[in-house]
């Protein structure tokens, strides 16, 4: 491969859309099951066709792209799939929005046209988020893309449904489950999500029959007592003790209902007098089927009054119905207190309807087998969620676990593969769409309209995208997958859910190990929302940034267990190392021009004591990326690689390698050569996991590169004979040289063009013998006209001193330095700074100020106070030192 220069700057968005472009041609990413090398394969958590790139997307591609990549490195097959969910009511939602704007309803267009809009509503819109994913350089097999109800899916899901029907662990039946009068549809639990509200508590007062008592009871929702069935205390409750047993009379109703007796309810809430609703509140129903109570239902699936209630309020409204019944209640003086409650309601979570608990009949799947065999097998250490903290989370969600309600009322999604004979009312639950009914031969069947929970599919996302129920080459290779990523708001919703079926279905966990990611929050530690307007958009970064900078810096802060604090300039300066990367690279193509010589690094090692450090630093580099990354502490990946490129590389070796670079000596300068194409190339092996972009770039102009797709290039081999403790010691050594010399130059003011003498006292003879051999190294760095170094060097008068490890430093001073021109100097800063710290200190002073004042305008000036205080201190002692200097001269 022919070396070509490098662009004098980096503009990323034409590299980064030419490469995606070629990785795609050329099937970087579509792995052959039959290849050599382990699988390691990755499921991508599968977007809503109705999302867009934010934050938490970007930092999870990211760190699914870095292992993935890095794998490939490690010689591994690696499989990572991509794909969207078909997101039942969040999709059916944005369509049904698109209908109201044209003056027309799903209803309105029936279910079979309405399922052909959203099908051409997602081939227009769908694959948008797929789009975004492929900009952030994704390393997926796009080959496989998969959708949770393409053909496969389906089948895969019919499938699972009638297996576990057949194995009694999906039932059919009347419950009490959270019910979206806006989407008119069941909710899982998880699909409820609590806000807090500023409510009404409401003290109700219910007559005790054939008495003169009331019992009062206390309520956030008044209008359902019209379909309360009894009034429970706590047995143990000496207020009522008297009246268990007796009846009280419905109000508004006037219907007889019992007061009972259950250590259910909480003596110091309210009035410690319960309503009981079986079919409107969860709890209620519970309580209902202990004590033989009758659920009625006074709502319908509009969330309005039905007919089981008085005829008055019949079509009204639940929140219309509230203040009927309330001032019904006045009237009556059977309303005691109206008090203000602040109290979390339940909403859902893609509408923000307040939603209504409902009695319906409903699909359910019997959880508790299922969640015994989840949690065993994280117990057991088959699978491992990371950072550890969420295991209990996990088990405490396995262990309180419901039957999860499945069926949902809407249309888009996987219709439920049940039928019922019109004629005999048979249930069946088939693979197949049936054609007679098994029982009477009849041939009118019924699909049952409900869908399954999106959540279902998703599921089997582990096992359904590999091609089961069929046993694919894919299946049998692949599964189980080796990691999933994650946000942690999913733990149950999904990554249980997995654990469950995959146990099940496979035998075997979907996954070895859960890495909980951090979330993505702004500078101050706040979430991200655009309530608050302080998103930041991950598509705008790349765009002014590029995508390289944008990854590095979610990998440079995604510490395990540590929510991310971003803000864009963090972005920007990380573009600002990108750039670094590109320019140092482009000094260095300068010199190496079209190649070195055709030595190992191992001997380029031994022309200098520069090259053996870089070299040295570099293996320990390998060694300490790989564990980071096996280990998914990205940060420090991602830390080390900078520190090691911007420092160690460009502030010291480039400036070192320079001497030999600009020599006359031919194997110093090849050796230099070689040494600078081997760490060029084998950093940019390294980075490309997080940064692919700018590193395939520099890759494609190395001189001698023979494979131009650095995506299948290995991770560079271990050299560990090339570690040397006693070079980098010796270059520690010489560096700390360099940087006294350096600081006693800027401290004292001395222009750069005078060339001083340095002088070291050293602690051993093979110090003296190592900074002797590079005096001219260390002469070049520092700017000096003679060097000596040795265990008989002594403090010369007149000298500026500093210590250099465990050595000693000195610097003449006499001819560098106009001692009286410089005293006056220091004396002007001196009178400078103490009037700017008088004016500081006085403003703080001030108890006005401070107690008026905003306080990071006062941290602010507290902040200043301290550099101030600092620089004043400094000042003072460089006038000392020079007074000194002055009378040994």
């Amino acid at each position: 491969m022919t070396s070509e220069a490098l662009s004098k700057g980096y503009e990323p968005a034409d590299v980064e859309a030419r490469w995606i472009a070629y990785w795609q041609d050329e099937k970087t990413f579509t792995p052959d099951p039959d290849g050599p090398g382990e699988p390691y394969s990755i499921v991508i958590p599968p977007p809503n066709v109705t999302g867009a790139l934010h934050m938490g997307h970007a930092l999870n591609i990211t760190i699914q792209d870095i292992l993935c990549r890095y794998h490939r490195q490690k010689g591994r097959k690696v499989l990572w799939i991509p794909g969207t969910d078909h997101a039942g009511i969040a999709t059916q939602n944005v369509v049904e929005r698109s209908l109201a704007a044209e003056g027309s309803s799903r209803e309105a267009l029936g279910r079979e046209a309405f399922i052909e809009r959203v099908w051409k509503w997602r081939e227009e819109y769908g694959d948008k988020i797929l789009t975004q994913i492929r900009r952030l350089g994704a390393s997926v097999d796009w080959s496989r893309e998969r959708f949770t109800m393409d053909e496969g899916l389906s089948k895969a899901v019919r499938e699972v449904f009638v297996r576990l029907y057949e194995e009694g662990l999906i039932y059919q039946g009347d419950y009490i489950i959270n019910w979206c009068p806006r989407c008119h549809t069941a909710l899982a639990d998880l699909e409820v999500e609590y806000a807090p509200h500023i409510g009404k508590l409401y003290h109700i007062r219910y007559p005790v029959e054939g008495t003169d008592e009331f019992v009062t009871v206390a309520t956030t929702r008044p209008e359902t007592l019209l379909g309360d069935t009894a009034v429970a205390v706590h047995p143990e409750d000496e207020r009522y003790t008297h009246v268990v047993g007796k009846f009280a009379i419905l109000p508004l109703v006037g219907r007889r209902i019992p007061i009972i007796a259950d250590a259910y309810v909480e003596r110091e809430f309210g009035t410690g007098c319960l309503k009981v609703t079986p079919a409107h509140d969860m709890n209620d129903f519970e309580l209902g089927r202990k004590h033989g109570l009758e659920a009625i239902a006074v709502q319908d699936e509009a969330g309005r009054i039905n007919d089981n209630a008085p005829e008055k309020y019949r079509g009204m409204d639940r929140t219309v119905a509230r203040k009927a019944v309330v001032e019904d209640l006045k009237e009556l003086k059977l309303l005691d207190d109206i008090r203000d409650y602040e109290h979390n309601v339940g909403e859902c979570y893609r509408c923000r309807t307040i939603i209504e608990p409902f009695v319906s009949k409903q699909w359910f799947v019997k959880t508790k087998p299922l969640a015994t065999a989840a949690r065993a097998a994280v117990e057991d250490g088959r699978t491992a969620i990371l950072p550890d903290q969420w295991t209990k989370t996990y088990y405490d969600w396995l262990d309180n676990i419901r039957d999860w309600c499945v069926s949902r009322q809407i249309w888009w999604g996987h219709r439920i593969p049940a039928w019922t004979c019109d004629a005999c009312g048979e249930l069946i639950v088939s693979r197949e769409t049936p054609t007679v009914c098994p029982a009477c031969g009849g041939s009118l069947l019924t699909q049952d309209p409900d869908v399954l929970d999106t959540w279902f599919s998703s599921a089997l996302w582990p096992f359904s995208t590999f091609g089961w129920p069929d046993n694919t080459k894919e299946l049998r290779t692949f599964y189980p997958t080796s990691v999933l990523s994650t946000a942690f708001d999913i733990l149950f919703f999904w990554v249980a859910r997995m654990m469950m079926m995959g146990l099940h279905f496979m035998g075997e966990v979907p996954f070895k190990h859960v890495y909980i990611h951090a979330l993505v929050r702004d500078a101050e530690g706040r979430k991200m929302s655009k309530s608050l307007g302080n998103g930041i958009d991950p598509l705008a970064m790349m765009e002014r940034y590029g995508t390289d900078a944008l990854r590095f810096t979610l990998a440079a802060f995604a510490a395990m267990g540590r929510d991310i604090k971003l803000a864009e300039d963090r972005i920007e300066g990380y573009r600002h190392f990108i750039n670094k990367l590109w320019n140092a690279t482009r000094f260095a193509l300068m010199h190496v021009g079209e190649g070195a010589p055709d030595i190992t690094p191992a001997e380029a090692a031994k022309a200098g004591l520069c090259h053996a450090m870089i070299l040295s630093r570099l293996e320990r580099l390998k060694i300490t990326v790989s564990g980071a990354i096996e280990g998914y502490q990205f940060n420090e990946a991602a830390q080390e690689l900078y520190g090691f490129f911007w420092r160690e590389f460009c502030d010291w070796y480039l400036e070192m390698a320079k001497v030999d670079l600009g020599g006359d000596d031919e194997v110093k300068k090849g050796a230099a050569k070689r040494v600078l194409l081997t760490v060029l190339s084998e950093v940019m092996t390294l980075m490309h996991p997080i940064i692919p972009f700018v590193t395939q770039e520099i890759w494609s102009k190395l001189p001698g590169v023979t494979e131009p797709n650095l995506a299948k290039v290995l991770f560079p081999p271990l050299r560990p004979e090339l570690i040397s403790d006693a070079a980098e010691s010796d270059m520690e050594l010489l560096r700390s040289i360099v940087v006294g010399v350096r600081n006693i130059r800027a401290e004292l003011n001395i222009n750069p063009g005078v060339k001083l003498t340095a002088l070291v006292h050293t602690e051993s003879a093979a110090q003296a013998a190592s900074l002797t051999e590079n005096a001219a190294m260390i002469s070049f760095l520092a700017k000096l006209e003679t060097f000596q170094a040795g265990l008989d060097v002594a403090a010369p008068k007149a000298s500026a001193s500093a210590a250099a490890g465990a050595c000693a430093l000195y610097v003449p001073l006499s001819g560098a330095v106009d001692f009286d021109v410089e005293y006056l100097r220091l004396s002007k800063e001196e009178v400078k700074t103490v009037k700017e710290l008088t004016v500081v200190e006085k403003k703080l002073g001030n108890d006005d100020f401070v107690s008026r004042a905003p306080a990071e305008v006062v941290a602010k000036e507290q902040e200043k106070q301290g550099a101030l205080g600092e620089r004043l201190a400094r000042l003072r002692e460089l006038k000392d030192r020079i007074k000194k200097l002055m009378a040994e001269e």
